[in-house]
């Protein structure tokens, strides 16, 4: 069996969220052998390199602040890889350029065209954990791109869909709820959500998750849960 992981910016906010994350996956290996692991930037790293860029100008070049933002992705993939090898987990790090996620549009904004899994496929008959990079991928012309806010809800569930597989979205919540639980206490959680109903919410604003996710999900009918605590599956799952 295999599955794909998503890891949000607070999950993997410390060294020592991502060692935990790490002691999860290796538990995780006893119920299934394949797997592959996407993962954001570690907490605030892509607005504190936004700041960095403001230094110099109020309008730097787009395709140069593709380039910057996609270190904070490769710090992440790197230091999981270094963790989960540490503990007896043999595991593989991979940018969104090596893995071959090609994509087209709009620097900052871009989409995902195709994604060549022959890299990955081969990796998983190895018996190696795969840890790609998300929110970035590659264009036409050889250009670090990347794919906008919740890019890397994208590239996980995108992987899923090639990969044949579900996907688990670990994030700062522990799943949908009918409104905004933060602004309303009596909001309740949705144990199971349809694809179609998932996409209004995100259409409308709903940011727990991107509406391009969710179309890819509905397209390729990837098995989507979302949940907050490593383990834990009192999430919400998004289904057909």
């Amino acid at each position: 069996m295999r599955i794909v992981l998503k890891y949000g910016g607070t999950s993997v906010g410390s060294l020592e969220k991502i060692q935990k994350i790490a002691r999860y996956i290796k538990e995780l290996k006893n119920s299934f052998n394949e797997i592959v692991v996407v993962v954001s930037a570690m907490g605030k790293m892509t607005d504190e390199l936004l700041n960095k860029a403001s230094f110099f100008t109020n309008e730097p070049n787009k395709r140069e602040i593709d380039m910057l933002l996609s270190i904070g992705e490769q710090q992440s993939i790197a230091l999981l890889s270094i963790a989960l090898n540490s503990i007896g987990c043999e595991a593989i790090s991979y940018t969104g350029t090596q893995v071959g996620i090609e994509t087209f549009g709009d620097y900052g904004d871009s989409q995902i065209k195709n994604i060549d899994i022959e890299k990955i496929e081969g990796k998983l008959k190895e018996q190696k954990i795969v840890i790609v990079a998300g929110f970035q991928g590659v264009n036409s012309v050889g250009d670090i791109t990347t794919l906008g806010r919740g890019g890397s809800d994208t590239t996980a569930v995108a992987l899923a869909g090639r990969l044949g597989c579900q996907c688990r979205i670990y994030t700062d919540v522990d799943g949908v709820y009918t409104e905004d639980p933060k602004k309303n206490r009596l909001a309740k959680k949705i144990g199971k959500i349809s694809y179609d109903e998932m996409e209004k919410m995100s259409a409308s604003g709903a940011k727990v998750m991107e509406l391009r996710s969710v179309k890819i999900g509905k397209e390729y009918k990837v098995p989507i849960f979302i949940g907050e605590s490593l383990g834990n599956e009192d999430g919400t799952y998004i289904v057909d």
